[in-house]
């Protein structure tokens, strides 16, 4: 580590965000260029700054800070530079000037300690000097809690967020319990916290560690897709972490309990463990469910099979007896689920029920957890539909900094019927938002294949719908005659039995190219997008119409390398492309990207017709159209007319889509699939996520390595358990017997 001194001289880039800085520095010696993290940036500051040098390939010799100490001035001319700065409100350079005259080396002393003689100068008032006074002050305490926590290697960016929370109590704060900062602080987990602690010499026993470690540990299983954790496991687990007893790790979680942080309580017979808001969630859901399924409905204008009847006619379709009993039992419960398996006729279902509602005069809404999925029913049933965010109408309340929803219990939802699609993406807290805002009369429909990977958020929703026997429920089992022709439909159906798939048959669309090692499946993928397929299938576009999917995100045929990889043969660099680098990706004009986080207030635009709004969420792939080096942002294209700005602040939302994992193709569908079969580890290498897969491709799927990994995912039936009380609690809430709080 190397000790420079500086003063600010030129400043070339300063992100308000996150304090990332290049600027000028100079001394007696030498001019050099720093780079780091500054939060304020005013020519004539001076620092000493703590770092290395560096060599930047294009930018040449830099001193790059980890930490830095600003040194106040205490000449005249250094005085009167820091002052009209514009660091302090309220002092330009004359009024500057004319303090320097008046106190000079002093200056500093006066402001500090006998703030009201600055109306000694002329143009001060009191207020003037009080504010400048105050102004002063909150520079210096600043200044020393981004020191103090330099050595805790929490950045400017953190000290400010902690400053603007806590204030001239920042410090004694912190040094009371760190842990508090998981809670207040969005950016500081427990590690981090954890690390703190142990530098100002918390013992691993204190009740603030244990406590925080009891919710970071519950947040750990949430992440896993748990709404809750059975007790013993939990109270061993956790303290094994922490390196406590499992005794003391029980007595705090007591005192969460009393608290409403946590809820504990008995499950089946055995002692479990939600945080709050999942508790409450699995509750008001199983009590909604039960209401729209017991309430009164508005009734169907005419008879139901005459009704399905004339929607054969009308579309030329024949329903099988099988889906005109589900359309049946849709239209007769208050609350039904239609499952089955590609192929068996859940979009048929839907149209038909949508013609059955319009004749009868319902209102009635469409809708499904992303916006591809959304944008898919609208192509195939002709009905508009939105995502459920829209539906309930989501918004950030600024008084609360947080995000609602709209429709609510207070005011919900008008219709008479809401049909949800794609229902095995929906989690425990979106179904919550959800249920609360439909009003007893109204028919919930909820479609989907229970057969695929759960929600990414906690909880097991369509399953426990079903499982809960509560919910009427119909499975759709028969594929249909023109579903049949296709490989893709039938292997899919084959491997949720367990069965292997059938491949490479002349003139179909299921294919397994062997390859032994990873490299050579790399180097397969790579030929077959920049290539074959786009020679195979005519019209078809390499980067539009082809998906790489894979189990995991690391290693080589993780989704990481494998966009790397992409980019270089399907858009390379060229002269025209312009590209920005952020991080260790590197984004380009026309590469293929993915929205990896919701972001409700992300404004777009399109262009046709100029109409806008706002919400961009995870999952969302688009297309770089221009990115513009000089205002520092990037124009990405959704849905072919979606025209949405990110500064480059906001880069870290998007990653490049050449390739995703299953996990993130949930809801989509592509014309091409291609995906590898390696080693990958069990918990991934599944039946239910290789169904996944397969099912998520409609022209041709295109598995690429080992026959004997792949047979190995088919037999690997391992559905993780997800630990979740919705089922139980849909039985229970009808007998209201089998839970109670734990004493």
């Amino acid at each position: 580590m190397v000790q420079i001194k500086g003063t600010l001289s030129e400043i070339i880039y300063h992100n308000k965000e996150n304090f990332y800085t290049i600027a000028i520095c100079e001394n007696e010696e030498e001019q050099f260029t720093v780079v780091g993290n500054l939060p304020s940036v005013e020519r004539g500051r001076a620092f000493t700054f703590d770092g290395t040098w560096q060599t930047h390939p294009t930018y040449g010799e830099q001193f790059r800070f980890t930490e830095y100490k600003e040194e106040m001035p205490n000449s005249k001319e250094g005085i009167e530079s820091f002052l009209s700065s514009g660091l302090l409100k309220g002092i330009g350079k004359k009024t500057a000037a004319a303090i320097v005259k008046r106190f000079g080396e002093e200056t500093f002393d006066i402001i500090e300690r006998s703030p009201g003689r600055l109306s000694e100068v002329e143009g001060i008032g009191e207020k003037k000097a009080a504010s400048i006074a105050e102004a002063f002050r909150n520079h210096k305490e600043f200044a020393e809690i981004t020191l103090f926590f330099q050595q805790f290697g929490i950045s400017p960016g953190y000290a400010m967020k902690l400053y603007k929370v806590y204030g001239a109590d920042t410090i004694e704060a912190v040094k009371a319990n760190p842990y508090q900062l998981v809670d207040d602080i969005f950016g500081i987990g427990f590690k981090k916290a954890d690390k703190i602690a142990e530098k100002m010499g918390i013992g691993k026993d204190s009740e603030y560690r244990i406590q925080s470690g009891i919710q970071y540990s519950l947040w750990l299983y949430v992440n896993e897709g748990h709404t809750f954790v059975p007790q013993k496991y939990f109270c061993e687990n956790t303290a094994q972490m922490l390196e406590v007893g499992a005794e003391q790790v029980y007595e705090a979680l007591v005192g969460l309990a009393f608290s409403g942080d946590i809820q504990v309580e008995t499950l089946e017979g055995r002692g479990v463990v939600f945080l709050a808001p999942y508790y409450a969630a699995e509750q008001n859901v199983c009590r909604c469910l039960l209401k729209l399924n017991n309430a009164p409905m508005k009734p169907i204008s005419s008879n139901v099979d005459q009704l399905i009847t004339a929607t054969e006619i009308e579309t030329g379709i024949t329903l099988s007896e099988n889906q005109k009993f589900a359309v049946k039992a849709s239209l007769q419960n208050g609350v039904s689920v239609i499952t089955g398996g590609p192929g068996t006729g859940k979009t048929t279902i839907i149209n038909t029920i949508m013609k059955i509602f319009d004749h009868s005069g319902f209102t009635t809404a469409i809708a499904a957890p992303t916006g591809r999925a959304a944008k898919r029913i609208t192509e195939t049933s002709g009905y508009e539909a939105s995502t459920i965010h829209r539906l309930l109408e989501y918004y950030y309340s600024e008084g609360e900094d947080t995000m609602r929803f709209g429709k609510n219990a207070e005011d919900p939802l008008v219709y008479d019927a809401i049909i949800i699609d794609e229902a095995s993406m929906i989690d425990i807290l979106l179904m919550n938002g959800l249920v609360n805002a439909i009003a007893p009369g109204t028919r919930l429909i909820v479609v989907g294949d229970a057969d695929q990977l759960p929600s990414v958020g906690a909880g097991n929703v369509l399953r426990d719908m079903i499982n809960s026997e509560i919910i009427y429920s119909v499975k759709l089992t028969e594929i249909f005659r023109q579903a049949k022709e296709s490989l893709i439909v039938v292997n899919a159906h084959k491997i949720n039995k367990g069965e292997y798939p059938d491949c490479n048959e002349k003139d179909k669309d299921f294919f397994f190219l062997r390859r032994s090692s990873e490299k050579e499946m790399l180097e397969t993928i790579k030929v077959l997008c920049a290539k074959r397929l786009p020679d195979y299938y005519q019209g078809c576009d390499a980067i539009k119409d082809m998906q790489v999917l894979t189990p995991v995100r690391k290693g080589l045929l993780g989704s990481m390398n494998l966009n790397k990889e992409l980019q270089k043969i399907l858009n390379p660099p060229a002269p025209d492309l312009v590209e920005k680098t952020f991080g260790d990706r590197i984004f380009r004009e026309k590469d293929k990207v993915m929205q990896i986080k919701n972001n409700y207030q992300m404004e777009w635009k399109k262009l046709e017709n100029f109409t806008e709004g706002q919400g961009i969420f995870n999952g969302d792939v688009g297309y770089i159209d221009t990115i513009d080096l000089e205002f520092n942002e990037l124009t990405v294209v959704f849905d072919d007319n979606r025209y949405v700005k990110y500064d480059f602040t906001q880069l870290d939302e998007l990653e490049l889509a050449y390739a995703v994992t299953v996990h993130k193709s949930q809801g989509s569908e592509f014309p091409i699939v291609i995906m590898p079969v390696s080693w990958f580890p069990p918990m991934l290498a599944t039946r239910n996520l290789l169904y996944t897969a397969v099912t998520r491709g409609k022209r041709a799927v295109i598995l690429v390595g080992s026959e004997n990994k792949m047979h190995g995912m088919v037999e690997n039936n391992r559905i993780t358990e997800r630990y979740s009380g919705l089922a139980v609690r849909l039985k229970s809430f009808l007998n209201d017997s089998g839970l109670g709080m734990l004493p």
